[in-house]
């Protein structure tokens, strides 16, 4: 539950940054007006708002388009965004180009040889005391 209020939190600051009143009438007739599938109603974005529930995907999109936030940053928070950036980083800087060349050549495999190649992997981690995800 507590996700849902925090979405209706993240929801309701993304209105107001954008210079709306966070009011269900505001978002229903913003939304209904760029949403191409079924219309929402007033309970539906009502909800939203009281943290009741959370917009399908779809919808989601349509969302952060409207208020001009990127969809994962208003479904999740900064702070998923935060540890994306991170992991990227680490990916970016911790690998040498040799290291890089085997993984697009391991990307590169069939699926049946990329199971063994991770097979065989593991087991070198495994035998050196590396501990598996």
């Amino acid at each position: 539950m507590e996700h849902k209020l925090e979405f209706a939190q993240r929801l309701r600051d993304a209105m107001v940054a954008a210079g709306l009143e966070p009011r269900p009438s505001v978002l229903l007739n913003l939304f209904n007006a760029r949403y191409w599938g079924r219309s929402v109603s007033f309970q539906g974005a009502a909800r939203w708002l009281r943290g009741e529930s959370i917009p399908e995907q779809d919808k989601l999109l349509v969302l952060a388009e409207i208020l001009r936030v990127e969809p994962e940053v208003l479904r999740f928070g900064q702070v998923v965004r935060q540890r994306v950036q991170e992991q990227r980083q680490r990916w970016d800087h911790g690998l040498s180009y040799q290291e890089r060349e085997v993984l697009d050549a391991f990307l590169n495999l069939p699926v049946p040889q990329r199971k063994i190649v991770r097979e065989v992997i593991l087991a070198f981690a495994q035998a050196h005391g590396a501990k598996e995800d």
